[in-house]
């Protein structure tokens, strides 16, 4: 629980800037300045994309030479840091053009933040649980993941009942800022209290750490968690981060119903996270992603299109629930199916570059995919796009071991 809460502090305060947004934005980037845009424009860039794969690599290295304790409390603290001034900053009308600028520095702080938690509180929550129960004991990093998100959307919701639209754009966008970085104080205070998995013969290994010994000793294990991340997380933010926008632009429901769809499927999704951790530990890791895979490839293009064709928002939301309940299969192993594949001196780095990386480059881009072959007419070469990854999460899939190389023998 320690663990997890930083996992869920981290990803509360990262949604919560998507959110409010539309209220804080007005304030940093006005329409009259295009420089104040680029910003703008700039920050979202490399807080999403960018600083990931630096931050997995960043705190991947400092979780197995210095210990998965030690990058954890390091991350908690970035993210609060870069939440609590957020939630102080001066406006564009107070201080010009800083304000963006100030606000991109943030920015990139957080996206550096939460693109190392996911690895290393994989790799703890992998290492601290009970053999034969691992599969249910890291489920629960999604269950945080998901709950980050849901929590900011409540918090947001409830501001908006409490406050008028001028006091959420004046001053009332600070405060999930200012909850985010008390949460964070909390969490850090909960993980100073863990105790560090990591062992100091691991710590003092020559490649502990390091990329060129990743790559050199293990190239084959990290370009297998490259490929099932790439599809995984492909299909993770095509049924999560774009479905909304999905429901809106081609189902066509309201927003405020859309909103409710998703809502109530992320918090089903959520729940279905340890269940199926549970059920990796009976019938296999390696089992549950050829499942995913499978399943993946030949549902993806009947439920995208059954949700073309459906005005009904029950029928929509069965349909995503089917797809979330699919890609279960990955997430609630997401994290053990890759620790499983690296020894603890490279542990962290493995699972967190990997991950950041793949992440980046497929799951990221997938909401700017979808909607650009939507604007050119063929929204359908979306779904075959989703498919074949799908197909190359099951060729992927077929080289993972029976039994886990490493984890499988520990205590």
């Amino acid at each position: 629980m320690a663990a997890s809460s930083g996992n869920l502090v981290e990803w509360f305060d990262f949604y919560v800037y998507a959110f409010s947004a539309l209220y804080f934005a007005p304030a940093f980037f006005p329409q009259s300045d295009p420089t104040a845009q680029l910003l703008n424009t700039a920050g979202v860039f490399a807080a999403g994309f960018l600083m990931r794969p630096i931050g997995g690599w960043l705190f991947g290295r400092i979780a197995d030479r210095l210990g998965r304790k030690t990058s954890m409390l390091l991350s908690v603290m970035m993210m609060c840091a870069g939440s609590l001034v957020i939630a102080c900053l001066p406006t564009y009308a107070q201080i010009g053009a800083w304000a963006p600028f100030l606000l991109l520095v943030c920015r990139l702080f957080q996206g550096l933040s939460v693109g190392g938690e996911y690895g290393t509180t994989a790799t703890y929550m992998s290492e601290v649980a009970l053999k034969g129960r691992r599969g249910f004991f890291s489920s629960f990093q999604y269950v945080t993941l998901i709950g980050g998100q849901l929590l900011a959307v409540l918090t947001l919701v409830v501001l908006e009942h409490l406050l008028s639209e001028a006091e959420l754009k004046a001053w009332g966008w600070r405060i999930p800022f200012v909850l985010g970085a008390v949460a964070a104080v909390v969490a850090l205070l909960l993980r100073r209290t863990l105790h560090e998995t990591q062992s100091d013969e691991a710590r003092a290994d020559a490649d502990a750490g390091s990329v060129i010994g990743l790559l050199r000793h293990h190239r084959a294990a990290f370009v297998t968690v490259l490929g099932y991340t790439a599809g995984g997380s492909l299909f993770f933010y095509t049924f999560t981060t774009y479905m909304q926008k999905y429901l809106v632009n081609t189902v066509h429901l309201p927003i405020r119903t859309a909103s409710y769809v998703m809502t109530g499927a992320l918090f089903l999704y959520m729940c279905l996270q340890p269940v199926f951790g549970a059920l990796s530990d009976r019938i296999g890791r390696r089992t549950c992603m050829l499942l995913f895979g499978s399943l993946g490839a030949v549902a993806t293009v009947p439920i995208l299109t059954a949700l073309q064709h459906t005005t009904n928002p029950v029928a929509a939301f069965v349909l995503i629930m089917a797809a979330l309940t699919i890609v279960s299969l990955y997430t609630s192993i997401s994290g053990i199916v890759k620790a499983e594949m690296f020894p603890p001196e490279v542990r962290a780095l493995g699972v967190g570059l990997a991950y950041a990386v793949a992440n980046a480059i497929f799951g990221g881009s997938a909401e700017y995919v979808a909607l650009a072959l939507k604007s050119l007419g063929h929204e359908e070469a979306y779904f075959w796009y989703v498919t074949a990854m799908m197909v190359i999460v099951v060729l992927v899939s077929l080289r993972l071991p029976r039994q886990a190389n490493y984890l499988h023998h520990d205590p």
